[in-house]
């Protein structure tokens, strides 16, 4: 990969990287490894290649120097130009951060019973026979866990 430095047209004052004579133009080129290599082009080719320069450098600088561009840009791994509706997802994340805090409260056979039931999908039946247990008594602590999370997130 090359990186083409470009000076103004030759004539004047030559920057480094752009030198002429003759109606030629050598155009200096510093490879990544430091490397440096010239070639001579016609003064048409080179004034061609300076005002490209000016063009590319003019254009990385349009946006950026009176403001900054919130379309694409990251935040907290979110794009602010999203669609979602920024109160809805608010009031999701709030009512998540209060649901861990709810389980929280709960003992660790509790969120044991919870794990299962809603997020494993395994039956009341199938744990109470793991268990050695009724299905009545698994209903039962589960009405136990409701009522405690109903009394903390109401």
């Amino acid at each position: 990969m090359a990186k083409r430095k470009i000076g103004i047209r030759s004539g004047q004052a030559s920057p480094a990287g752009l030198s002429g004579e003759n109606g030629k133009v050598k155009v200096r080129y510093e490879f990544i490894t430091g490397e440096v290599s010239e070639i001579e082009v016609d003064q048409g080719f080179g004034d061609l290649l300076v005002d490209f320069e000016r063009q590319e450098y003019n254009n990385g600088h349009k946006e950026t120097r009176r403001h900054v561009s919130l379309d694409g840009m990251d935040y907290e791994g979110e794009i602010f130009a999203s669609e979602m509706n920024t109160e809805s997802e608010v009031e999701s994340r709030e009512d998540i951060s209060r649901l861990y805090c709810a389980m929280e409260s709960l003992s660790p056979a509790q969120r044991e019973l919870v794990l299962k039931v809603f997020f494993e999908k395994v039956r009341v039946a199938d744990i109470a026979r793991e268990e050695g247990v009724t299905e009545a008594a698994v209903r039962n602590r589960l009405q136990k866990i409701y009522a405690r999370l109903k009394k903390i997130l109401i």
